[in-house]
């Protein structure tokens, strides 16, 4: 019982972390492209904050849904490892003197998203698990043939007497 319960803690675990890293980080992307939420002017558009706000804010929902979570999480993890050695490593070494914490903190948790996936509670997870029912459904629909198994080679109690552990399981007076 305490396995199951890991699992579903650990399951949980992992989607709360995409769906509120992917709510954050899209606050950023909003309020750049819009100048809302302490900006009072949106970025240009077509610059290279631009492009962040939009990675930020298509990114960060993507991570929300869970949708493309893989490919999305890596692409942002590079996004937070440029900016920060692009815009914070240059002002000194310590992140917590360049105020690049939050970029670090965001690359490594979208790097975990990556190699984790976006979990059961997912639009991938939803789409996975309805793919592998379809595969069970069609493997077992009336008049496909079973998949091939593995033939297990049948030994004869010739072949098994060359063991000398079996050969004395086989023999027929257990007192020998």
């Amino acid at each position: 019982m305490s396995g199951r319960r890991n699992v579903w803690t650990e399951e949980a675990a992992l989607n709360l972390l995409r769906i509120v890293a992917g709510f954050l980080f899209l606050q950023h992307g909003v309020q750049k492209l819009f100048g809302v939420l302490g900006r009072d002017q949106p970025v240009e558009f077509f610059s290279l904050m631009g492009l962040a706000g939009v990675l930020e804010t298509v990114g960060g929902a993507l991570l929300i849904l869970g949708l493309f979570t893989r490919p999305v999480a890596f692409i942002l993890a590079g996004q937070m490892a440029w900016a920060y050695f692009q815009v914070h490593a240059p002002q000194g070494f310590w992140p917590i003197m360049n105020t690049g914490t939050l970029a670090a903190l965001y690359s490594f948790v979208f790097l975990y998203v990556a190699a984790r996936g976006g979990g059961g509670f997912s639009v991938d997870g939803l789409l996975r698990a309805r793919k592998g029912r379809e595969e069970r459904k069609a493997a077992f629909a009336p008049g496909t043939t079973a998949p091939p198994r593995e033939t297990v080679p049948e030994f004869t109690e010739e072949d098994l007497a060359e063991d000398p552990e079996i050969a004395e399981l086989l023999r027929d007076d257990p007192r020998e």
